[in-house]
């Protein structure tokens, strides 16, 4: 007889929720260096929030809009929306008018949860009064009517600000005042697994974004199984410095409400407050994920007198960084289990992450086994599959696939093809089924005929004693068609030259993958955690090949 102690319970955003407070009740569930949420608090939170966005009209399959930096309000808008029945649309914090513009009108959104100022230079009454300058002249605590925004009814406020066209949070607090529990809890009871949950929008380079239309089960389901392979339990605390409208910070705050864990955020990320944060706390599990703040950790002066020693597995991605990396964080942390991931917005997070128990070398320079009911194939432009240690295009199969770009059957239909989603993502898989990632399609540079890996060579020069990070983009060439420049970022109290980084390139590589030129850059072009590459190539538009 089978021993089902595996099974996956499959439920949807609202209940997770639900489940985790009557669970665990009084325990932590959501905490910032100066706020913190039980399970109960957070669930009475979300309850009241879909409350007062069903006084202000919004229905089930209606969209809704969060435009608010990490923060409590933010989880409780996103959990009461899943109540509600309704769809979460998380929108970047660093979004300006236009791309705000945008995605009101392409997401169809019919209320905006958001506040005034957040800091000095944030202010999203400002932002949304760039975007639609009718607001100005609208009545405030009334619904929306807007030439230029036609299905938007509601911009709700939850600080104390008031301004013209928007709901204070006052009007708001008096309308959830008047809907009933019980119509949320009969709401609640409709929403199916297969129902749109959220719609995520991934950063655009020549075009607009994309909204990925990502189900209850694909989110639930991705952070059960990283919960599942991390050997998660309710005494773990998560730390997580990705920004909550983001895929690397939703799906793991399901994966943490899962199993009763403790999610620990920050309204913005920051490497001296977030070591504070982790000793504070005791973080068990660390999922900073990307290179940019990774470094930022180990090279800050705090590193060293900070006590990381609580955490227990950490998320690093080291098989795409140096070496010198892994062994900065073990020497520090001994007993610390460092985990590959590999995963992306339009497969609600991760595909792919080490086991706990798998080598040090495996861990530090693989990304993993796919999870338990997802299928990766890597496959040659001509569709057949590749050979194990080939590199070819990773496509992916199965729950946690996104359901279709938004308003965008044409783009949907050329990422899902014959039932696969087609990544775009170079990867390899090797003999033990292990996964590596080897670069974007769109980042494979063309040399004088020859393809050159950009990350390759950014794994090269990030070798260097000098750099703390490095990203490759190609330079257009009237000779070779294009030709690599190195963009490097240099670590505290470090120097180096041009030349020296050329050189340190010679003898390593092939001479076509050598940079014609390295640039030193001290502050990168990001979206919410990556580097902008379409911004370092926009930085050399013009100029004459060397």
């Amino acid at each position: 007889m089978l021993e089902f102690q595996n099974y996956t319970a499959v439920t949807t955003v609202g209940d997770l929720l639900m489940h985790a407070a009557r669970t665990h009740g009084k325990k932590q569930a959501l905490v910032f260096p100066d706020r913190q949420r039980s399970f109960k608090e957070l669930q009475a939170g979300a309850t009241r929030m879909a409350r007062g966005l069903r006084a202000m009209g919004v229905r089930p399959g209606d969209h809704v809009g969060i435009l608010l930096p990490s923060s409590i309000e933010t989880a409780e808008a996103f959990f009461g929306i899943a109540l509600l029945g309704a769809v979460s649309v998380p929108i970047n914090a660093r979004f300006r008018s236009r791309e705000l513009t945008y995605i009101a009108d392409n997401a169809d959104l019919v209320a905006i949860v958001t506040s005034g100022k957040v800091a000095d230079s944030v202010n999203f009454v400002e932002r949304l009064n760039e975007s639609f300058p009718e607001l100005a002249h609208q009545p405030m605590d009334a619904e929306l009517d807007m030439d230029g925004a036609r299905r938007l009814k509601r911009i709700v406020l939850i600080n104390e600000d008031h301004a013209p066209g928007f709901t204070s949070a006052d009007t708001f607090a008096r309308g959830a005042d008047a809907v009933r529990e019980d119509e949320i809890s009969h709401l609640r009871a409709r929403v199916r697994v297969s129902d749109t949950a959220l719609i995520l929008y991934t950063s655009g380079t020549t075009s607009n974004p994309k909204g990925c239309l990502i189900a209850h089960e694909a989110i639930v389901r991705t952070g059960q199984a990283m919960a599942r392979r991390y050997e998660m339990t309710e005494k773990d605390v998560f730390w997580s410095p990705l920004p909550m409208y983001h895929i690397g910070a939703m799906f793991p705050l399901c994966a943490a409400y899962s199993v009763g864990a403790t999610y620990l955020s920050m309204q913005h990320f920051e490497a001296g407050a977030a070591m504070e944060m982790i000793e504070r706390d005791r973080a068990t599990i660390a999922y900073p994920t990307f290179s940019t703040f990774i470094a930022d950790m180990i090279y800050h002066e705090d590193f060293a007198r900070r006590d990381l020693g609580s955490i227990r597995i950490m998320n690093s991605n080291m098989a795409m960084q140096p070496a010198s990396f892994a062994k900065s964080i073990q020497d520090k942390i001994p007993g610390i289990i460092q985990v590959g991931t590999y995963g992306m917005t339009e497969t609600s997070g991760a595909v792919s992450t080490s086991f706990p128990s798998d080598s040090y070398e495996s861990r530090t320079r693989r990304l993993g086994k796919p999870f338990d009911g997802l299928e990766v194939e890597i496959r040659r432009p001509d569709g057949s599959t590749c050979a194990r240690d080939e590199v070819g295009e990773i496509c992916v199969r199965g729950f946690s696939v996104f359901i279709a770009y938004y308003k965008d059957a044409e783009k949907t239909r050329e990422a899902k093809r014959d039932g696969w989603f087609h990544t775009g993502d170079l990867g390899s898989m090797d003999a033990e089924g292990t996964m590596m990632f080897h670069g974007r399609l769109k980042d494979m540079l063309k040399v004088g005929g020859e393809n050159v890996a950009a990350q390759e060579i950014e794994s090269l020069i990030g070798g260097h004693e000098a750099v703390k990070l490095c990203q490759v983009v190609g330079r257009p060439d009237p000779r070779l068609q294009e030709v690599p420049v190195a963009f490097v970022e240099l670590k505290p109290g470090k120097s180096t030259t041009r030349d020296d980084i050329i050189d340190f390139c010679k003898g390593k590589v092939a001479s076509f993958k050598v940079p014609r030129d390295v640039r030193f850059i001290e502050e990168w072009p990001m979206s919410a955690s990556k580097i902008q590459k379409f911004r370092l190539q926009e930085m050399l538009e013009g100029e004459p090949a060397q």
